[in-house]
């Protein structure tokens, strides 16, 4: 049994059969300095990505030509301004942000906004465009 328990162990996992589970709100940059924004991968495949992110003074207007995006604030606060529109977000907000549209956020809070983005499909990095009037 034990053999068996094994075999799936190591053909399954490979696969991405599993689900991972992360305690978000204890997860934590690798180093204490970082400029203005940290990122962290948490997870990623051809479907989506999973980042936690850190942000210090704001994040550029930008979009993503090809990825739809979601953001949950876990901490902090700031002014997000999606499209033309701009409203205050705080801890527990989720925002919504379509593919090929501007976004940006301008933080508001002493401490870092501290954020889960998920992209959908997987982020290479590719497709982020930056407005030229910043």
């Amino acid at each position: 049994m034990n053999k068996f328990i094994a075999f799936l162990t190591l053909t399954m996992v490979p696969l991405g059969l599993f689900s991972q589970i992360n305690a978000v709100g204890n997860i934590q940059p690798d180093s204490i300095t970082y400029p203005n924004i940290y990122a962290k991968k948490l997870s990623t495949d051809s479907l989506s990505s999973t980042f936690a992110i850190w942000v210090k003074l704001k994040v550029r207007m930008h979009k993503h030509v090809n990825h739809t995006e979601h953001v949950l604030v876990l901490e902090g606060s700031g002014d997000f301004t999606i499209g033309e529109e701009s409203k205050s977000i705080v801890k527990g907000d989720l925002i919504t942000i379509p593919k090929d549209t501007w976004h940006g956020v301008t933080v508001t809070s002493e401490v870092p906004l501290k954020v889960i983005s998920v992209q959908s499909p997987e982020f290479k990095g590719k497709d982020r465009i930056f407005k030229n009037d910043e």
